[in-house]
């Protein structure tokens, strides 16, 4: 099941009791407002599925997630609109983490801003040797508002801030493994690929009941984010439309 269109697309691979989604977008796999509909759309819809046990979420080419589309920010001129479109990201988190199913995150390239949001957003996370993260938003004049407690419940506070107050520099995998954001990192696609699905079927083999029990475990304290994540998304609502946010994106299309 794919669903395609310029604006980037999905696709849902069902194979024994997996899911696999898989995202992309020609921005380096950045996320427009549709296609963050259609991601959360589509964990909602898996959380609901019997014949599903675990979900791998993933993306093609060498870049993971570069975060929200540069272009759709530069189009917001009100606040409600900016609002709405940094609510996007809070849904998918909030869809992730009330997701009944695990989800396993396969990070085959770098990950920045909303992207590290929604590897933190994943109940484990495996990643290849080159998948550096950086959190550029306060470069910008906005700052990452919407993912910070999934971040932040995942690495900690103290890292959280170091990630952000660096909006220019790229933390390594190992670094990243070292917070706890992955789980493993691998020296080959062909290894991130045989232990992400190994890992996948093992756990799509224990009870499912009991996993999703655990998943409700792992995220206890959590519930408040129905209402913060998008409190946080109208503080970003409110800072993209300052003109540093606007010739802070220009200078970075250029």
């Amino acid at each position: 099941m794919s669903d395609q269109n310029s604006n980037g697309q999905i696709h849902i691979l069902f194979e024994d009791s997996i899911a696999t989604i898989t995202f992309s977008h020609p921005a380096s796999n950045s996320f427009p407002s549709e296609l963050l509909q259609k991601l959360t759309q589509e964990i909602n819809s898996l959380s609901g599925n019997d014949t599903v046990n675990v979900i791998i979420l993933q993306s093609e080419g060498k870049t993971f997630c570069a975060g929200a589309s540069f272009d759709e920010l530069l189009s917001i001129k009100n606040f409600e609109t900016g609002r709405q479109f940094f609510s996007g990201f809070a849904n998918v988190i909030n869809a992730m983490r009330k997701c009944s199913k695990l989800i396993i995150g396969k990070v085959q390239g770098r990950a920045v801003g909303g992207g590290v949001g929604l590897v933190s957003a994943c109940d484990f996370a495996f990643a290849y040797q080159d998948a550096a993260i950086k959190l550029s938003e306060i470069a910008i004049g906005i700052g990452p508002f919407v993912i910070e407690p999934a971040v932040s419940r995942k690495i900690g506070k103290t890292a959280m801030t170091h990630l952000t107050l660096q909006p220019n520099t790229w933390q390594t995998a190992d670094w990243a493994i070292a917070k706890g954001l992955y789980a493993d990192v691998f020296d080959s696609y062909a290894e991130l690929d045989e232990a992400t699905l190994s890992f996948a079927k093992k756990l799509a083999n224990y009870n499912p009941e009991a996993l999703s029990e655990m998943k409700k475990v792992f995220w206890e304290g959590t519930a408040h984010w129905d209402e913060l994540l998008y409190e946080r998304a109208a503080i970003s609502g409110k800072l993209v439309l300052s003109d540093y946010t606007a010739t802070a994106l220009n200078e970075l299309k250029k």
